[in-house]
């Protein structure tokens, strides 16, 4: 495993090197401090311009690009708002498709208020906006993605710079749950209705969406979703508060050489169609599946992974945006970051919820010290199972749990055991890897 999740560090960013061009541009335009906080959220913008095609996963399922959502948490005032101006860079054709949409509307209601009472209505035309406002209602939001349906199965967008804004658009709190699950599995949206004028759609809902906010509000807008599979749909990305430098950042200018450069990964995307198998991608999900059970079954953690599986899904979706962006080929470059992407992920949540996740209701600060404890590195070389039993019990684990956890850790090859003595020993294979986790 390349990337240690319990430290209060975040995963270091590899190198942009080879086959990840778009993103190093994009980067260029973000300051130093938050590159690594916003790369992650660049891909669901990205992602939107992708309809038409599907990609095979390594459990053989075909996928779209589409359910992808992001999550980008920081201190007010640490420069969130550097994530907007990187996503109207990136949704400049959508901005102008979405303006030529508003003006037929215009032209519509105008004819339908120079009409009589008595004279029949022009009947509403067909428009499907790509980035609607990130306002938009619950209602709004369904009509928008029927008309997507109809438009080639596109993907809609939304960027929200407030968390709370998700409420509106789902249509009330108590439906932010089905709602992002929906979205994530690409399930329709259950909105079938009969009104006055006919029956309603019940569209499938292909949308990506980013949202930002503080630590605080990120804690409490999630507060009762975090066992329903809502938490692992979504991408976190955490920009834990630095020290304070005095100095004012200087953000990106997005000038015209930079949007031609950009434009010119932009048509790759919106020109990928058909169906695609990518063997190295596919062999890196295989990999990660192994370091995540690793992880859990180290940390004897089944909501870790749970979310690991999801990561590397969301992750995976990230590498065929790579795939198309550098012209449908791999490269080593790609599947580092691809890598990198998991560990964020995971990391950012269990720096937000891992107190949660137990059941406490402590301060972000304090969550970050109860995070998933590796607890073979905790235990002395050997040791017996009264000494894990004590462990347990310290990170508030059953002891009854005590022998099947050495169990798990026997059949993967990090202990053995001696009848002679008694004792567990950590193995070649385990120590090799440093006990990371």
């Amino acid at each position: 495993m390349t990337y240690d999740i319990t430290k209060p560090t975040a995963p270091t960013m590899p190198n942009l090197g080879k086959g990840v061009e778009c993103i190093k541009l994009l980067a260029s335009q973000i300051t130093p401090d938050m590159r690594e906080a916003v790369v992650p959220m660049l891909f669901p913008a990205l992602g939107a311009y992708v309809s038409g095609s599907e990609f095979q996963y390594a459990d053989l399922t075909w996928k779209e690009i589409c359910g992808q959502m992001a999550h980008l948490i920081a201190d007010s005032g640490m420069g969130k708002g550097q994530l907007t101006a990187s996503i109207e860079a990136i949704m400049r054709k959508f901005r102008q498709h979405d303006e030529d949409e508003l003006q037929k509307l215009v032209v519509w209601q105008k004819a339908v208020k120079t009409k009589g009472a008595n004279k029949e209505k022009p009947a509403r035309p067909d428009v499907a906006f790509f980035f609607p406002p990130s306002d938009v209602t619950n209602p709004a939001f369904l009509q928008n993605a029927m008309a997507c349906e109809t438009c080639g199965n596109h993907t809609q967008y939304y960027n929200m710079t407030e968390i709370e804004m998700a409420d509106r658009l789902c249509g009330g709190h108590r439906q932010v749950s089905q709602t992002i699950r929906n979205i994530y599995d690409k399930e329709r949206a259950g909105a079938l209705r009969a009104t006055a004028d006919g029956v309603t759609g019940n569209p499938t809902l292909r949308a990506n969406i980013t949202f930002s906010s503080t630590p605080f509000s990120a804690r409490k807008f999630y507060k009762y979703e975090l066992f329903n599979g809502v938490l692992g749909r979504v991408v976190f990305s955490y920009k834990a508060r630095q020290n304070r430098s005095g100095r004012i950042p200087r953000q990106g200018t997005y000038e015209e050489s930079f949007l031609q450069k950009l434009d010119k990964f932009i048509v790759r995307l919106e020109a990928c169609k058909g169906r695609f198998v990518i063997p190295q991608l596919n062999k890196l999900a295989e990999k990660l599946a192994q370091d995540m059970a690793t992880i859990a079954d180290l940390a004897d953690d089944d909501v870790l992974w749970d979310m690991g599986k999801r990561a590397i899904v969301s992750a995976w979706k990230n590498g065929c945006i790579l795939y198309i962006l550098n012209d449908q080929c791999w490269t080593r470059a790609m599947s580092d970051l691809v890598e990198w992407l998991v560990y964020h992920d995971l990391w950012s949540k269990m720096q937000i919820f891992s107190d949660m996740l137990k059941g406490d209701d402590i301060s972000t600060l304090d969550a970050v010290k109860k995070g998933p404890k590796n607890m073979l590195e905790d235990l002395p070389n050997p040791f017996n199972e009264a000494q894990l039993e004590v462990l347990r019990l310290s990170v508030d684990k059953p002891k009854e749990g005590t022998k099947r956890q050495l169990s798990v850790w026997t059949a993967r090859g990090f202990i053995t055991f001696s009848n002679q003595t008694g004792l567990y020993t950590k193995t070649d294979k385990y120590l090799k890897q440093d006990g990371k986790v």
